[in-house]
């Protein structure tokens, strides 16, 4: 066994060393790995159920909680640039029955009875709400190794994120970007702001070229062009026609979890200077940017004249400048780790692009599902009443939960990696941060979505267990009283799974 891991966590830290500093998801799978595949070499001996050396840097631990995160007040996503093929790899090794093994025989998986034996006690947490459910499943076979009501659909809130992320990457692959375009209006002296969806777009100063797509950037060129055919003077319009259907949220208006849903917005309709997390919103984005467009292109010597008006550009618009979003598997990492349901939205509506339904809440439910349906799916009670979570409509199992994290872990299905290297690390990174100071033992071992509203409490990812097998599980509780004890409840459940070989 100590050979077994000493040449991956060897190849692991050599993989860190490669990537760029910037890419801190993939960053974060790698070291996760890297902390697997030593984790019983340098975890030492056994002492009573729990590694020697875990215990010992346990006790080492403060017990401070630190800044406190969910997923409305996540902590700040790093860029998440490039594409899911850089984690390809790491992911494929995590699952043991792939890549090269100094072994031919993959790493045992823990059985259901030891499961039942560690996670049972634990369920019965009086921290949960009356409807709690578990699920646990080998990321290897898919097969499902611990069962709690696991097929019960409950409200999942935030970590229907995973569903939404999995449907859009399945939908329009890792690499897909969103443009956002000028084009001629509908008389020589008018140019249309053309919003494609895209809520990352941003009207701030950008610190390089692996930023989100910048309306200044846009400005930029915009005023070249029209310089080069010997205009200075315009009208702006802009264009919204890309999403159909209310564009608020079921939950109303005035809500800082999210701003309206349209498909142009810059910095996701931010009033404060915020990239995460509740914040003021506009209540109109698309004619907040298209101003901001209009004075940005004052500023490059182009007279744009009064404020922009409301239109739909036609057929034969010819184009003048585009931007284009970072690549989807970006997207989806940060919508993720922060939990950022203006993104999350936005996933959702670009599925039902890619599947042909209205761009709406009610076209995006039926897209997601649809490409939920193809990948075989337990579909059983779930229901996608928006992307992000915040709708107590939505549903889902823990069954559901589980098997998307085995999808995304498949290597036949490289397209979907993203969904795992988004997965915020346990203490470390996004909703996470500030978590696991009760269970020291999940501590950069657990990559997991988190889901909360009042009264409702998951958590569904991954982890490699202390075999070195990786597992997919979801927990899932609802009428809960103390939303803090809760967390703490299934953070506990979580490193026992970490914890465990369970056989």
């Amino acid at each position: 066994m100590p050979e077994a891991r000493s040449w991956q966590f060897r190849w692991a830290v050599e993989r860190w060393r490669a990537l760029p500093a910037w890419h801190l998801p993939a960053v974060s799978a790698l070291v996760g790995l890297a902390v697997a595949a030593g984790a019983v070499t340098a975890a030492g001996p056994w002492d009573s159920g729990q590694r020697t050396a875990e215990r010992q840097r346990a006790a080492a631990q403060t017990r401070t909680r630190g800044e406190h995160h969910d997923e409305q007040r996540g902590g700040r996503a790093g860029k998440a640039a490039g594409s899911a093929p850089r984690a390809a790899a790491v992911l494929a090794a995590l699952g043991a029955a792939t890549g090269p093994s100094p072994s031919p025989d993959p790493v045992p998986p823990p059985t259901r009875t030891g499961l039942a034996d560690t996670l049972a006690p634990l369920l019965k947490d009086p921290a949960f709400g009356s409807l709690r459910t578990a699920a646990v499943v080998d990321a290897t076979t898919g097969k499902q190794l611990y069962d709690s009501d696991a097929g019960t659909a409950a409200v999942p809130a935030s970590t229907i994120k995973i569903a939404t992320a999995v449907a859009a990457l399945d939908a329009l692959g890792p690499d897909h970007r969103i443009e956002t375009a000028v084009v001629t209006g509908a008389t020589d002296e008018e140019i249309v702001l053309v919003g494609g969806g895209d809520p990352t777009l941003t009207a701030r100063k950008t610190k390089g070229p692996d930023g989100p797509a910048s309306l200044r950037s846009l400005a930029d060129d915009t005023a070249r062009a029209l310089k080069d055919r010997g205009t200075t003077k315009v009208t702006v319009a802009y264009d919204t026609s890309r999403y159909t259907g209310p564009a608020l949220h079921p939950i109303g208006a005035g809500n800082e979890n999210i701003a309206p849903v349209t498909p142009l917005m810059a910095d996701e309709g931010r009033l404060d200077s915020s990239e995460s997390g509740p914040a003021p919103r506009s209540p109109d984005p698309a004619a907040d940017a298209a101003r901001t467009f209009a004075r940005l292109l004052r500023d490059r010597g182009i007279d744009t004249g009064d404020d922009p008006r409301h239109t739909t550009a036609g057929n034969k618009a010819e184009r003048v400048a585009v931007v284009r979003s970072l690549p989807l598997s970006s997207l989806v990492e940060r919508a993720l780790i922060a939990s950022d349901n203006d993104i999350a939205e936005a996933l959702a509506r670009q599925t039902a692009i890619a599947v042909g339904e209205p761009v709406s809440f009610e076209g995006a439910d039926r897209a997601v599902t649809a490409r939920l349906e193809k990948l075989g799916l337990p579909l059983d009670g779930a229901r996608f009443t928006d992307g992000s979570g915040l709708s107590r409509d939505d549903k889902a199992s823990a069954a559901l939960l589980a098997q998307l994290l085995v999808r995304a872990a498949d290597p036949r299905r490289p397209e979907l990696r993203p969904v795992l290297t988004g997965l915020p690390v346990a203490g470390f990174s996004g909703t996470l941060r500030g978590r696991y100071a009760d269970a020291p033992a999940g501590t950069g071992m657990v990559r997991a979505k988190t889901g909360t509203l009042t009264g409702v409490n998951t958590l569904a990812g991954t982890v490699v267990d202390a075999d070195g097998r990786l597992l997919a599980f979801a927990f899932m509780t609802s009428d809960t009283r103390d939303a803090r004890g809760a967390q703490n409840a299934l953070d506990r459940l979580a490193s026992a799974v970490a914890n465990c070989g369970c056989r």
